[in-house]
């Protein structure tokens, strides 16, 4: 119990200093939809990454994923538009790969 009250006294010096008032997203609502569409079992674990900005490997995935799309449509010449092909088909078959680990885990 002590630890609680030394904590909430910590956090009230804190705000008094003004040490809150130019966190990102202060004044706004917070939204709660993403925190509970995820997954009971892994919630704690995302938010603590989301907390920390690391994403989910699969995340990273499918930006770069995207990115490769691009590359291969605005690509300047043949060799770079198939040097991203191949590296889009590795990471597309990378996603799947994880997904599928996600999907089996979930079970």
């Amino acid at each position: 119990m002590a630890f609680d009250r030394i904590a909430e006294q910590k956090i009230r010096e804190a705000m008094a200093r003004g040490e809150f008032d130019d966190l990102p997203g202060a004044g706004q609502p917070i939204d709660l939809e993403e925190y509970f569409r995820t997954p009971e079992a892994i919630r704690m674990a995302y938010s603590i990454l989301k907390s920390a900005r690391c994403v989910p490997e699969e995340i990273e995935l499918m930006k770069e994923v995207r990115a490769l799309e691009e590359a291969v449509a605005g690509g300047r010449d043949e060799e770079s538009r198939a040097r991203a092909r191949r590296r889009l088909r590795d990471r597309r078959l990378q996603l799947e790969m994880s997904l599928e680990r996600l999907r089996a885990r979930r079970g």
